[in-house]
């Protein structure tokens, strides 16, 4: 009988299920990993197997549950939905959830080959009940529970994302209205100190509106609306755009000029969003009183759009972490930390690459790499 067979090798089966996890993962199965697994799934077949040798063989469906695989209450659902819960907890992938059963079910053959011990074919068509069964219980509360992981993380996530957005929101609009009552109250020229700290919070409102619009439409998806326009107008819009507020920043802002045939293929907003905070963050810490420039021009099939400035370099292994959301390596830590993580995106949703170079004791450049065109007609 196979029961009596599964009684008398309990331990020598769990050892081997242990072994075979230790090949997987280079590390022996602890008694944790275990203890809603291998040895109750073992000890719940084996009294299924021995009512199924009594007068009332479908009692043993209150452990096994149904050949049907249909939803249904039974001990070995319980406790496997348990299992691939506690399995997600330790960090185990989907495919462990589903080795583990499958462990033991080749303990059993290659140890009774071993042992010569002949099953009944009903033994066998029991044993594959009891581990679908297992299998399909631990393997959806597995996925519920990483479902929720995720939707729970994503959560936190937006609640940070929405703290941090009206945390700077409110900033600058308090801002702008302080300065807006006491050029009220005081009848003062708008063209004073109080006009340029209203200005600035006017700019700084629309920046992080134009951030946040920008990562709505990335995160909504493939929505990037492509058509073929002129690089060199669009470097115009962009000038127009930026020059106010590399005044308010105290810095010159350099345009070279560009080839009039150049053309680019992709999502205007997205691209302009995208060179916008990059000459935002340019701006931002660049030494007073020196230059931001911005370089549009061919290099074989590709257009470069390069954003220089005079920050002094970049500190020691930051290049690679800045296009991180949240991320603000400089002193200046105004902002979100948004601003370079949303241009990568939106570059990369117009087929292009975003890089960094450090020139030290200098600045960076900033490089935003896409398809070349032609201009239609020209």
């Amino acid at each position: 009988m196979m029961h009596d067979f599964l009684s008398n090798n309990r331990i020598e089966l769990i050892d081997r299920c242990r072994a075979k996890v230790a090949e997987r993962l280079a590390r022996a199965a602890t008694v944790r990993q275990l203890q809603t697994g291998v040895p109750l799934f073992l000890d719940q077949l084996i009294r299924t197997l021995r009512i199924e040798q009594t007068s009332q063989p479908m009692n043993s469906r209150k452990i096994s549950g149904p050949a049907s695989g249909a939803p249904a209450l039974s001990e070995i659902g319980v406790t496997a939905a348990r299992h691939g819960k506690e399995l997600l907890g330790l960090g185990f992938t989907l495919e462990q959830v589903v080795h583990d059963y499958g462990d033991l079910c080749q303990a059993i053959t290659d140890l009774a080959h071993e042992r010569d011990a002949p099953f009944k074919i009903d033994e066998f068509r029991t044993l594959n009940r009891c581990l679908d069964n297992a299998i399909a219980e631990a393997v959806t509360e597995f996925s519920y529970q990483r479902d929720f992981a995720v939707a729970d993380k994503q959560a936190l996530e937006m609640n940070e994302r929405l703290g941090f957005f009206a945390h700077e929101l409110r900033n600058f609009l308090g801002t702008a209205t302080l300065a807006f009552t006491a050029a009220k109250v005081g009848n003062l020229n708008l063209a004073g100190a109080t006009g340029s700290v209203l200005e600035r919070s006017l700019v700084g409102l629309r920046n992080l509106i134009d951030r946040s619009l920008a990562e709505v439409r990335i995160t909504a998806g493939p929505t990037a609306q492509r058509r073929v326009f002129s690089a060199a107008q669009f470097v115009a819009e962009v000038r127009h755009s930026a020059t106010l507020e590399a005044e308010i920043h105290g810095c010159l802002f350099i345009v070279s000029a560009v080839d009039p045939l150049l053309a680019i293929a992709g999502d205007w907003d997205l691209l302009f969003s995208a060179i916008g905070n990059l000459l935002q963050n340019a701006f931002k810490f660049t030494h007073l009183h020196t230059e931001v420039s911005l370089d549009v021009y061919a290099s074989g099939d590709r257009i470069l759009m390069d954003v220089k400035d005079n920050c002094g370099g970049l500190p020691p292994g930051t290049a690679e972490n800045m296009f991180l959301p949240f991320v603000q390596t400089g002193s200046d830590r105004s902002g979100l930390g948004l601003g370079l993580s949303i241009a990568r995106r939106s570059v990369e949703a117009n087929d292009g690459v975003l890089s960094v170079r450090d020139v030290p004791r200098v600045g960076c450049v900033f490089t935003i790499s896409l398809p070349r065109h032609v201009v239609p007609g020209g």
